[in-house]
């Protein structure tokens, strides 16, 4: 009986030493977990913090180029309409070229 008894409390303290291991690694992965959680949540308001910053240089840029646009057309208003007949032109022209081109293929 000593013998099922050393048996039985030896198999008791293997359990309990596994219960304590597993503990410990659930602990661990969720403190693991917790971390990487916590990093990728930095790295996308860093991320978003650059787009805004982004956005707003590029709608600051935007911004310049309409003034410009606008002073260059007040300036040469003549030269300006040909410019943008011109430029009608060729995407017309474009746009005839892919549709007649498209209809050649079948």
């Amino acid at each position: 009986m000593t013998s099922t008894r050393s048996v039985q409390s030896a198999a008791n303290g293997y359990a309990d030493d596994a219960r304590g291991l597993a503990s410990q690694a659930l602990d661990s992965t969720r403190e693991f977990a917790n971390d990487a959680f916590d990093r990728a949540g930095a790295r996308f308001r860093d991320l978003r913090s650059g787009m805004k910053d982004m956005a707003n240089r590029g709608a600051s840029s935007m911004g310049e180029y309409a003034q410009a646009t606008t002073r260059y057309i007040a300036d040469e208003p003549v030269k300006s309409a040909l410019i943008a007949a011109a430029i009608g032109a060729a995407v017309a022209g474009l746009v005839l070229a892919l549709r007649s081109s498209g209809k050649n293929r079948y």
